[in-house]
């Protein structure tokens, strides 16, 4: 119960809200008189303690929210002080009790997400998660984590698998493996964003951009825009100067000669030869269903944002069938567009066969071998035909098409993902999951269209 509380205050304390040493010994008072059992209470309780203006209220009200989602999810009434109440708890004392199994295969196979969620509590305690200041850290932090929580076991299993001949278990671990890294990677991005909502705008944004897009939250919204802006001024920057400098040519030695005939033959100026510089075309094809709607938002928003260095852009969006959205960002602000396009083209049954085909059509004859497509979705498609034979047809006729996927390559081709089937006719097919990811994408396309 200290440990929580500690981590609490500190959340409050980054979120600009002054807690003293008199008023956090009141508030552990409070919690050892009514415990964690009954949240509404304990939020009512703490709020006398911890906040005293409208305001302070406000934010202490967020933080207990955001808190209590991302740390203790769904824990009934009889776990919470089972776990939290004795601060000398042990996650091997959890994982021996009836709620968990004996490692980590048996956890993620036979457990829900409430005892998944509370091993990764437990396992960020003893790994002094709290301590956690730089989204750099997720790294060091979710290695941290999953040792704690038996990674060690897990691969000695997937070692005795690959040494037995066992590919199939061998594989189904693996998977477990990096399914189970994701949770805990997700779980501390959580953890970053609540410690770095006041800790200076700098460290925010840092922190956003390199957030997976799937874990945003409204509330980043308005932030996020910014980054977009920031991020492509800088891009349209730096190509712009890159464009201008292959539009040059060549030093144009006889106009350079009769242009400095006044200063006798001393080259004052310079004149060079002009190179034309075929601006290149742009088609995106955009997945808006379920959770990567997120990331074609923001994606979206980014492209059009680059109007100057990318005028020729025309952009789709699809769930299952394919619709066209150029107006809406041609005429409307951006932020508006992009929400308005998951809108008119979210939800139903995610479709990639119709959508290429759709796609096709719309193109008809204005698709040749300057226009490089780009592709961003999950390439989940409800085990639907992917018309592959459409996608290679498109293939045939542009540039390039690029695949953007935000979801990680050990899951590419499990379940209904149709991603392996399509890598064959992908210039690049990258993952693709954060604003920082979205920047050095556009940058790469970028340099390679000049």
């Amino acid at each position: 119960m200290v440990d929580f509380l500690r981590d609490f205050i500190h959340i409050l304390r980054s979120s600009d809200l002054r807690v003293s040493t008199s008023e956090s010994i009141d508030a552990m008072n409070v919690v050892s008189k009514i415990g964690l059992n009954d949240r509404s209470l304990l939020k009512d309780s703490l709020s006398f303690s911890l906040a005293k203006t409208l305001r302070e209220k406000e934010i202490f009200s967020e933080c207990f929210d955001n808190f209590f989602e991302e740390n203790y999810m769904n824990f009934n009434d009889e776990k919470l002080p089972k776990i939290f109440d004795d601060k000398n708890i042990k996650l091997g004392d959890i994982k021996d009790s009836d709620n968990f199994q004996n490692n980590l295969e048996e956890l993620y196979k036979n457990s829900d997400k409430t005892s998944l969620m509370t091993a990764m509590a437990l396992a960020a305690r003893d790994a002094n998660l709290q301590d956690i200041k730089l989204f750099t850290q997720v790294g060091m932090f979710t290695r941290k984590i999953f040792d704690e929580m038996g990674l060690e076991t897990l691969n000695n299993d997937i070692f005795q698998a690959s040494r037995d001949g066992k590919t199939q278990r061998e594989e189904e671990l693996k998977n477990i493996r990096e399914n189970l890294r994701i949770e805990i990677r997700d779980y501390i991005e959580n953890q970053v964003k609540l410690r770095t909502s006041n800790t200076g705008k700098q460290l925010r944004e840092d922190a956003l951009s390199q957030m997976r897009l799937t874990q945003a939250d409204k509330s980043d919204y308005k932030i996020m825009s910014g980054i977009i802006k920031k991020m492509a001024k800088k891009l349209i920057s730096v190509h712009s100067r890159r464009k201008r400098k292959s539009q040059r040519g060549l030093l144009d030695i006889r106009s350079t000669i009769r242009a400095n005939q006044e200063y006798e033959g001393i080259l004052f100026e310079t004149v060079w030869k002009k190179t034309k510089v075929d601006r290149p075309k742009i088609v995106a094809l955009c997945d808006v269903s379920g959770s990567v709607a997120n990331v074609s938002r923001f994606f979206l928003m980014f492209l059009h944002s680059l109007t100057e260095i990318l005028p020729n852009v025309r952009t789709f969006a699809f769930s299952n069938k394919a619709g066209e959205v150029t107006d809406l960002f041609e005429n409307k602000d951006i932020n508006i567009a992009a929400a308005e396009t998951l809108l008119l083209n979210g939800g139903g049954s995610t479709d990639y066969g119709q959508a290429f085909v759709d796609l096709e059509g719309y193109l008809e004859n204005n698709i040749d071998r300057k226009t490089t497509v780009i592709i961003l979705g999950d390439a989940r498609s409800n085990y639907g035909d992917p018309r592959c034979d459409v996608l290679k047809t498109i293939q045939e006729k542009s540039k390039r098409i690029l695949f953007l996927n935000p979801e990680p390559k050990s899951v590419w081709g499990t379940g209904d993902s149709e991603m392996l089937r399509f890598v064959p006719y992908c210039s690049k097919s990258k993952v693709c999951s954060s604003l920082f990811d979205l920047e050095r994408v556009v940058d790469d396309m970028l340099r390679s269209s000049i």
